[in-house]
């Protein structure tokens, strides 16, 4: 890793009088093109410190906090519904307002991120010239999901799990990058990435796991929505998907993939969060997408 990440990388970028979105941004005067990653939950921008510098000599690379995570604006739901659709104008007014050129830019988008660029490519197709996704749920597949998460989505079950998950922060944050994976494939996160999330959990009256039940209350509407316009999509996609996954099944990434005709990588004995378990092979795939 050639390339050192300090403070002055670190901003606040505002989007409008309601969402300032903290942000991480490495420049590059000689840069082959530019990579926006976008993180899932439970993560913050700092799950990409680690190959953005390994990414830094060659690329731009920017990141940002979702609205409810890490150090992002926490708006009132009657200000902004935390949402994948309002995920994706965010994402759009990001990409407009930094005045990013789409036409070199990558996509990375893991979990609750993917969804979001995938809403803003079907009405925007030259949004990136490529996007990469994995370990999300584009449909509205219940056999394909976690027991838990299907039950965020509505019915009695959906204030108890938000409660249960929230007096579990500690638990979460250290259990679940590794659910679900054999020992021998355990990994560790670094300390300043867990810091980071644990500081952001809760901002005023608002915690990480409210905004991401808010993002699964309007799941099934989004994904339905995105489901309906697939022939709309037309921005190269490629889907990275961990065969161990335990929380959204492989099977999930291979039927999108073959539904939009896209290269589907199914890492072999990687979880839910690749560029965590194995960063290299992150950094392969965005190095790939611009040859």
């Amino acid at each position: 890793m050639s390339h050192r990440i300090n403070d002055s990388a670190i901003d606040f970028f505002q989007i409008n009088e309601d969402i300032a979105l903290r942000r991480m941004v490495l420049r590059n005067p000689g840069r082959k093109g530019i990579v926006l990653f976008l993180h899932g939950f439970p993560e913050t921008l700092y799950a990409w410190k680690d190959i953005a510098a390994a990414l830094a000599d060659d690329y731009d690379v920017h990141a940002f906090d979702w609205p409810g995570y890490g150090l992002s604006s926490r708006p009132a739901v009657d200000r902004f519904s935390y949402s994948p659709k309002d995920y994706a104008h965010i994402l759009d007014q990001y990409i407009v307002k930094t005045g990013i050129d789409t036409s070199r830019l990558t996509i990375y988008a893991t979990d609750i991120g993917a969804l979001p660029a995938l809403l803003l490519a079907v009405e925007k197709p030259d949004i990136a010239r490529t996007i990469i996704v994995g370990d999300f749920a584009p449909f509205d597949r219940p056999q394909f999901m976690y027991e838990s998460l299907q039950g965020l989505k509505a019915g009695p079950a959906m204030d108890q799990i938000r409660a249960n998950m929230n007096r579990n922060r500690d638990e979460i944050l250290a259990n679940t990058f590794t659910r679900g994976l054999p020992k021998e494939a355990q990994f560790e996160v670094t300390e300043e990435f867990r810091d980071d999330m644990s500081r952001g959990w809760s901002q005023g009256a608002m915690t990480t796991v409210d905004a991401f039940s808010h993002y699964y209350s309007y799941f099934t509407r989004d994904q339905d929505r995105f489901e309906s316009q697939l022939a709309r999509l037309k921005t190269p996609v490629k889907v990275v998907w961990g065969e161990k996954d335990l929380f959204i099944k492989k099977e999930m990434g291979a039927e999108f993939a073959e539904r939009v005709h896209a290269e589907l990588a199914i890492l072999p004995g990687i979880g839910h969060f690749p560029h965590l378990q194995d960063p290299k092979q992150t950094v392969d795939e965005v190095r790939a997408s611009f040859r």
